[in-house]
């Protein structure tokens, strides 16, 4: 049984990833983690909310097994207690400054949640971990927003996964819940770019692109235990 646990599943990558997830033969479960419930019904899709900053004390099973009064979710349970299932997880987890309402929100949902999620999902017995990052992540840069995804890429690869995949896409295309400026310029700027196929590392790359990526890169076998992905590499994955 291939399981898949799913942090950031209403953002931008997060909802086409679990599209992907969806319509893959490959996995048995998907199990997304978040906030709040998605509006979303499928078959495949397991749902458990709360707050993710607490996410360590969750009582997960009581969670999912209240939603099997008929028993539909046993084997999900039972793979996982055991550790009978191959877990992969996947996080797109982010948010802005501007939404976050300062640095320190922002460094909470943008490192902590991560992190928490991703040593949640440890414990669950998760072998890969696919994390969305950013392109220019850098520890020591003096882009906040850079300087924090680096941390996470960094912090993440203490966890201790068989396999870290770290993506880091471009400028993102896609359809967006709420309206920034700045990146619809952006964008409209350099779509030339992806019309003309040049400079396939900092030309955008749209959503889907980086699910797909995401989720044939967690299928492959792979003997190294962490790398980076560009934003070209993942045009190619996705291609």
């Amino acid at each position: 049984m291939k399981i898949a646990l799913i942090s950031g599943a209403s953002g931008l990558v997060g909802k086409e990833v679990l599209h992907q997830l969806f319509k893959n033969e490959a996995f048995d479960y998907v199990l997304s983690v978040g906030r709040r419930k998605l509006a979303i019904k499928q078959p495949k899709l397991v749902q458990i909310e709360g707050d993710m900053a607490n996410l360590a004390n969750w009582k997960w099973e009581e969670m999912i097994a209240s939603q099997s009064l008929g028993g539909e979710y046993n084997s999900l349970l039972t793979s996982l207690n055991e550790g009978k299932a191959e877990v992969f997880a996947f996080s797109s987890l982010g948010t802005t400054i501007k939404q976050a309402g300062s640095k320190e929100k922002f460094y909470a949902v943008d490192h902590d949640m991560v992190l928490a999620f991703a040593r949640w999902a440890k414990k669950l017995g998760a072998s890969k971990f696919l994390y969305v990052s950013s392109t220019g992540a850098d520890p020591n840069s003096s882009i906040y927003y850079s300087k924090v995804k680096g941390e996470v890429e960094r912090d993440l690869k203490a966890v201790g996964f068989d396999y870290l995949g770290i993506f880091r896409p471009s400028l993102l295309m896609g359809n967006r819940s709420e309206f920034r400026f700045g990146e619809q310029a952006a964008q409209i700027l350099m779509k030339p770019l992806i019309w003309l196929k040049l400079f396939k590392n900092i030309r955008p790359i749209y959503d889907y692109q980086v699910a797909k990526a995401l989720v044939r890169t967690a299928l492959m076998q792979k003997s190294i235990s962490s790398e980076i992905i560009t934003s070209g590499e993942m045009q190619d994955l996705s291609a």
